[in-house]
């Protein structure tokens, strides 16, 4: 994440990415190229950001581990926990004061204030996004960052130290929910468009 900042977090150089911003770029002979969400080493990639694609996914993600975890509360909480596939898989519901899968339950501010830092500087980076798996990615993380920070506020025992509801209970693996899944599959996903050489802003670089 830090590294995603430093490299498109500079402010915008008087409007000039504004007025260059359109749905394709512009091959050399005039052409249209289609915008891919990357471009050449050095070439400064032209096309539409990409907030709207993250917002959406981070939505997305959000409104399912919200809608998820209401209905958990509301029909599981307190009962047997339902077998899914044999004793492999099973939703339990359990209320988590850590971090995701169980982790530091002596935390839960610390971990508070860490969701709302992530959730801020992802809305930073999104000032200057271009590429498509990028905004996917950051969107998977906004929408997990946001779902887990809203059990933390907003759930007992209390403001910023509510216990997170987790119910996805695999056989000898921790407890989560599908904000930890965002989460992990956000993370994933960075790491394999760093490997690849494809930056937050469109660029490609080899190393």
């Amino acid at each position: 994440m830090a590294e995603a900042e430093r490299i498109i977090g500079t402010p915008d150089s008087a409007g000039a990415d504004e007025t260059a911003a359109s749905d394709e770029t512009v091959a050399a002979d005039g052409t249209a190229a289609p915008d891919d969400g990357s471009a050449a080493p050095g070439e400064r990639p032209r096309g539409r950001r990409r907030i709207l694609a993250l917002f959406v996914v981070a939505v997305l993600a959000y409104l399912l581990d919200l809608g998820s975890k209401m209905l958990v509360v509301a029909k599981l909480e307190g009962r047997e926990p339902i077998r899914v596939i044999g004793d492999w898989l099973r939703f339990d519901a359990i209320r988590n004061p850590g971090a995701a899968f169980g982790m530091g339950e002596a935390f839960t501010i610390i971990f508070t204030c860490i969701a709302a830092a992530v959730i801020v500087v992802i809305i930073r980076l999104a000032r200057k996004l271009y590429s498509l798996p990028w905004a996917i990615a950051l969107g998977l993380l906004l929408g997990g960052a946001l779902g887990n920070l809203t059990d933390r506020i907003f759930r007992s025992p209390g403001v910023f130290e509510g216990a997170v509801v987790d119910f996805i209970a695999p056989a000898h693996f921790a407890v989560f929910n599908l904000a930890d899944s965002a989460i992990v599959c956000g993370g994933i996903l960075i790491v394999i468009l760093s490997f690849r050489g494809l930056d937050p802003d469109g660029t490609v670089h080899k190393d």
